[in-house]
């Protein structure tokens, strides 16, 4: 780079020193110290101690609830994620800006009163809740409903990411798929599903780091029974009630890095599909 270009870029970024020093303040102060804050807490636990706080049966079964159904609701997420960004994309009809604004009603909504309001439709008398009863499923107070929980609050995420990825495809490329004789299922497997992959890749991450410490919504739909529909936030919170801090904390320290690790894996993945088409 010549001299001229160089002085160039330093008068079109200008500032670097400055807003790299905020960045990594804002960071340190916001995200960094207060996590680190947990594993400072931790160490009041002895590696014993800890090793027999993580392999309680009440801690394993509560970390396999959170995990498994944050996992699940992420899935479920990203493929209804990817059906309603097609029909607002693809599609102009009455009543569409109510559907877009009905999407982002859980990141607006208290999560106690979406507690309330899922526990009440999926309830054994609820408007939704007695047709699934018909068929001897109750969703209500058991694992089904602290999936349904997650799926509610993660939903907007992953519609969101895939929105406008959808959206900047040129529709040139469809239509010439289809003029060299490509069936609506191959131009959308072939051409479309590719290109929109790495958006639900990370609307489903988003989802599941939503999902995986929620507490409010599900507190009231899981009814909250130790060994069966209970998450380990509420964990948390009870340990805290019993005044048992370097519990909670090591429940806390050991979410924080299987969430971090899940994240992680799920960025790599979107990266590998970025740059080879297919992990």
């Amino acid at each position: 780079m010549s001299a001229t270009a160089a002085q160039v870029q330093r008068r079109t970024l200008p500032g670097f020193r400055l807003t790299m020093g905020f960045t990594l303040l804002y960071l340190a102060l916001i995200v960094l110290v207060p996590l680190s804050g947990l594993f400072g807490k931790t160490k009041a636990l002895g590696l014993g101690e800890i090793v027999t706080a993580l392999t309680q049966p009440r801690v394993l079964a509560a970390f396999r609830l959170s995990l498994g159904a944050a996992v699940v609701a992420a899935i479920i997420d990203s493929a209804a994620g990817l059906l309603i960004a097609w029909v607002l994309v693809r599609y102009t009809f009455f009543g569409k800006r109510i559907i877009e604004a009905l999407i982002d009603i859980p990141l607006a909504l208290p999560t106690a009163v979406a507690g309330i309001a899922l526990t009440t439709a999926y309830s054994e008398n609820g408007v939704i809740g007695r047709h699934f009863a018909a068929h001897g499923i109750q969703v209500a107070f058991t694992q089904l409903g602290v999936t349904v929980a997650l799926v509610f609050v993660g939903l907007p995420f992953a519609v969101r990411a895939v929105q406008p990825v959808l959206a900047d495809i040129e529709i040139e490329l469809e239509e010439a798929a289809h003029s060299l004789g490509a069936t609506r299922g191959q131009i959308f497997r072939r051409v479309t599903f590719p290109l929109v992959l790495p958006a639900i890749v990370s609307g489903g991450a988003q989802a599941f780091a939503r999902a995986v410490g929620e507490y409010g919504s599900v507190v009231f739909i899981s009814g909250n029974m130790p060994m069966k529909t209970e998450i380990v936030p509420l964990l948390i919170v009870t340990k805290l009630e019993q005044y048992d801090y370097a519990g909670a904390t090591a429940l806390a320290a050991t979410m924080l890095l299987l969430s971090l690790g899940m994240l992680i894996l799920l960025h790599r993945l979107q990266g590998a599909i970025q740059v080879g088409g297919h992990p």
